[in-house]
């Protein structure tokens, strides 16, 4: 793939919101590496400030335990021409996607539940902060809202591969107004 342009660290940042399993820590590491630029996986962040994996955080502290590991996590972010995966659950945190709208261009990945569901299997071992006995597709039709509320633009990834996808990301972000 030709590089179109880099981020550098006055640009803004690069937010990759959606659904666990639909692909944003492996595109977020491709569009880090083609932009030339950082990359920050909150999820990862949260796991080593509590030295424990997602789903011990969440059966420890709940899901608002959880929630506001995230958002301060995701708040205490100050960086710019970074590439940053989140944590599907980010978009319950207004304050934190308030913080990432003032930094970033925010994009929505998005795949259909039934890939979804082949993708992630389970679910509680996957970390997936929900309700208990909460379906797949009970989070999706939860959270749907949510991401088109936030996000400045909506990739369906449904039937693209890796490069694909890329590609379509890469093309997506180049279309996005700047900043303010």
């Amino acid at each position: 793939m030709s590089k179109t342009f880099r981020l550098h660290a006055h640009d803004p940042n690069m937010v990759l919101i959606g659904m666990p399993g639909v692909g944003k820590s492996t595109l977020g590491v491709l569009a880090a590496k083609e932009l030339a630029a950082p990359f920050v996986d909150t999820d990862l962040l949260i796991q080593a400030a509590h030295g424990k994996r997602l789903e011990e955080i969440i059966r420890e502290r709940g899901l608002e335990g959880f929630r506001a590991a995230e958002e301060a996590a995701v708040c205490a972010l100050n960086c710019a021409g970074t590439v940053i995966a989140t944590g599907g659950s980010v978009v319950y945190s207004a304050k934190a996607m308030e913080h990432l709208r003032r930094r970033g261009r925010i994009l929505w990945l998005d795949l259909s539940c039934a890939l979804l569901e082949r993708r992630l299997g389970d679910l509680d071992a996957r970390g997936v902060v929900r309700a208990p006995g909460q379906t797949l597709q009970g989070l999706y039709d939860e959270r749907k809202p949510l991401y088109a509320r936030h996000a400045h633009a909506r990739l369906l990834l449904d039937g693209m591969n890796h490069d694909e996808a890329l590609k379509a990301l890469l093309e997506t972000w180049a279309s996005l107004e700047p900043l303010p």
